[in-house]
Order: structure tokens, then sequence, then C-alpha cells
């Protein structure tokens, strides 16, 4: 099995070092990561600059991988069409850290180059740990490779979808089991705050705090937040075919005069 391995904290993240560890035994792994962090990318795409992919050694392994100044997505359209030469049978991000779940996985850089990898009509999943500091990514990266076997023996994934998967930041021996899940709700607040700097001028920061919001348990932030882990099977198919079907007797020509 050949694995297309990326993330969006960078190449020189503890989390992907612990992943490319856990995945060598199990794959031959093609690393291609973004030089320096590329957080909240979502699915950007470079297309005004030139990408350029630098050989290196991952720091803390004995593998070579290669660094580019692109995205996830870059990354993982560079692993196949440029530095691969032809399509691994896994596309695999992360370990991100921080969690990837409800509408974060609009801005993600993590969850979009598995979401790039599902548009090559590949089996793709993305793993993060919900938590910023004090990371132990020693549970997550054992999941991904045993994932990554099923998925090698015969674990069918539908064209289109991937897997977005999320465990709580707690040793293997506490994680309770795994919740199949739907999409949650992960709203902030406060998301743009203006400020004032040395000078005198007005710049502004984003960020925010996360809002409390109700997490029925069939949802990923209510199993991440009751100590399991999250596997939620996301599709690249964007239509709300509830709306659709309200829709189908709506008089549009009246939108044309």
């Amino acid at each position: 099995m050949r694995i297309l391995l990326t993330n969006d904290d960078g190449i020189y993240s503890d989390g992907l070092r612990h992943l490319l560890t856990a995945l060598s035994p199990v794959a031959e792994v093609f690393v291609v990561a973004p030089d320096r962090e590329r957080s909240a990318t979502g699915h950007a795409i470079t297309l005004h600059k030139p990408l350029r992919a630098e050989k290196m050694n991952i720091p803390g392994t004995e593998t070579e991988g290669w660094k580019t100044n692109g995205t996830p997505a870059d990354c993982v359209v560079l692993g196949i069409l440029g530095i691969m030469g032809c399509k691994p049978d896994l596309v695999v991000t992360g370990i991100n850290a921080g969690p990837n779940l409800g509408e974060d996985l609009t801005y993600s850089g993590t969850v979009s180059g598995a979401m790039e990898g599902a548009l090559f009509d590949l089996p793709a999943f993305a793993i993060s740990v919900a938590a910023y500091a004090d990371i132990d990514f020693t549970a997550a990266a054992a999941l991904a490779a045993r994932l990554a076997r099923q998925i090698d023996s015969g674990l069918q994934l539908p064209l289109g979808t991937f897997l977005n998967v999320n465990l709580p930041n707690i040793p293997a021996a506490g994680i309770k089991g795994i919740k199949i899940t739907s999409q949650g709700r992960r709203r902030y607040e406060d998301r743009l705050e203006k400020r004032i700097d040395p000078r005198g001028r007005e710049y502004y920061w984003m960020g925010g705090s996360l809002l409390q919001m109700d997490m029925p348990p069939e949802t990923d932030g209510w199993a991440v937040e009751n100590g399991y882990v999250s596997i939620t099977p996301v599709h690249m198919n964007l239509t709300d075919y509830d709306t659709l079907h309200r829709l189908e007797n709506w008089d549009t020509g009246s939108l044309l005069g």
C-alpha cells in the first residue's frame, strides 16, 4: 500500500512525525506537507504564484519527504500529479493539533487535504486531537495505522466520501469507544477584534471564543466531549436534498420576468 501523507500544521509538526512513524510499518509513505503552518486555509489552491517542493529529512525520523510553499490541498495535488507520479492507495492528513468538528470542517486545511484526496476518487481520512497544548498523539497515531490497514484490507468508502476522525486528548486506555457520528455545530462569537498598533493605526485580529451549543449524542462534538473517538463520513456533494424537494413546485418562471 502507498500512502500520501500531508497536514496543515507544517512538515515540522509533532503530529505529522507521530503519524508518519505509525504508518511506516503499514505502507510506503510519501510525505508532502507545507513548509509552515497553514491552519484554517480551507480548500484553497495556489494559482497566483509558482509552487515549489524541496526534499528534506523529516525531523525525528529517518524518512525523506517534500516540503512545499503550498496549501494542504496543493500538497495532495503535487504529491499525486508531480512527486509520486501515480495515485496512492490512500490519502491521510494530520495529526492535527486541535479538533476539526462541526463548521470547522469548512475552514480546516487538514480536512481539505482529505477532501482533495476524495476529489481524486481515492479513499482518504483526516485525523485530529482535540487539544492545542500538551497533546498526546499516541492513541491517534495507533488508530490511524489500524484504520489504514482496514482500508487496505477492503473497507470500502463510496467515491467522493472521506472520513473525518477526532479524538479526545486522553490516553488510549481512557477512551470509551468509537462513535460513527454526523457533523454537529460549532460556532464562534466575537470573531473579529479591532485593535490599535503602537503607531496608532487600526488593525483587526480574527479569532473568537467558542459558543456553548447543544450537541446531540449522534454528533461529532458530543462524542469527543464525552470521551469517544468520532468518525464522521463526509461527502463532497453539498446539495441540500430536503430543500431541493421543497423547491420542486416553486414557480421559478417568475424570476425571469
